[in-house]
């Protein structure tokens, strides 16, 4: 596996003349987007203006409404004008460095996870209306089958006035991986949100009476047990796939990502979802390419994804497979 020195190294020795020729392109598009901003800006005051009668007749409803419509207008001109930015970038600069930590791996910066594949890992129960996401990444690292790519499930919410709102079910890296033991039944592993908020009495209490799940499996490791919570048809399989060094590892990288996981062994393989804010392979308008922070996040993240496969451990064939 490449060391992150040596993508930081690659990232800045060979892709640096194209990062110019990118640079350039950001700060003139960050220039345009100030400019569009401001004129966006002055737009919506004056039709606000308008419609409130000089603001003499401005409700709450109104207020919301329009700052509601502005952001999504702003949000809507923004994609519109990075878009050929972001692609060059991608296709410039985040594919090459993939094939760099592995040449069998393959890139498409507008693929995503299918749907279904997302459904089927059984990680989240909610109803799902809307779903999108990009740069996906599929091939082999050390002979494990490894699949990731960004994605955002939100489900719609109607208000009584038929107001429309969406909250996000998940949003991050979402990736899928062959497992190096053989299992038939479902196993889940998720933060143990309930007995960080109540106390580990209720919080049990409350995750044994979960009707979206299988049973609860209590684990013996109170390092792991405390960071999350296991579901499982079959208690004998989950304690089978959660040993002791594998609870350690999965503690390890949560503690790297620093982020909320989220693991399930379902029909043969492994999905690993870990929660983001944000696109993690997006360029940044606001922030210069050949900053040393801003080149490590994209390296890092790369780096973390493709090394989980060591980080647990799945390229040893510690036990035959059926």
């Amino acid at each position: 596996m490449k060391s992150i020195g040596h993508l930081t190294d690659f990232y800045y020795n060979t892709l640096y003349p194209t990062l110019q020729e990118l640079e350039e392109q950001r700060r003139a598009l960050k220039d345009k987007i100030i400019k569009f901003g401001i004129l966006l800006a002055v737009a919506g005051l004056l039709i606000f203006y308008f419609l409130t009668d000089g603001f003499k007749s401005i409700d709450t409803d109104m207020i919301i409404f329009f700052i509601f419509a502005l952001g999504a207008s702003g949000a809507f001109l923004y994609k519109i004008l990075i878009k050929d930015y972001a692609s060059s970038f991608k296709t410039k600069i985040i594919e090459p460095l993939i094939h760099e930590i592995d040449d069998n791996l393959r890139y498409d910066p507008v693929y995503k996870i299918e749907e279904r594949i997302f459904i089927d890992s059984k990680l989240f129960t909610d109803k799902i209306d809307r779903y999108s996401g990009n740069d996906y990444v599929t091939g082999k690292i050390d002979s494990v089958d490894i699949t990731f790519s960004d994605v955002h499930a939100e489900q719609k919410h109607e208000d009584s006035k038929g107001r429309t709102t969406w909250s996000t079910i998940f949003k991050g890296l979402f990736i899928v991986t062959s497992f190096n033991k053989y299992f038939s039944n479902s196993t889940i592993i998720l933060p143990d949100s309930a007995e960080n908020l109540f106390g580990s009495v209720i919080g049990s209490w409350l995750q044994s009476k979960n009707l979206a799940r299988n049973q609860l499996v209590k684990m013996d490791d109170p390092a792991f047990e405390k960071e999350f919570v296991v579901y499982g048809s079959d208690q004998i399989e989950a304690r089978y796939i959660l040993t002791h060094s594998m609870m350690k590892r999965i503690l390890d990288l949560k503690k790297k990502t620093g982020k909320p996981v989220y693991i399930s062994f379902v029909n043969g393989q492994m999905n690993l979802a870990i929660e983001y804010d944000k696109d993690l392979f997006e360029p940044s308008v606001f922030r210069s390419l050949l900053e040393y922070q801003v080149a490590m996040e994209y390296v890092k993240t790369l780096q973390l994804t493709v090394a989980i496969i060591e980080e647990l451990k799945l390229n040893e064939r510690l036990w035959s497979k059926r």
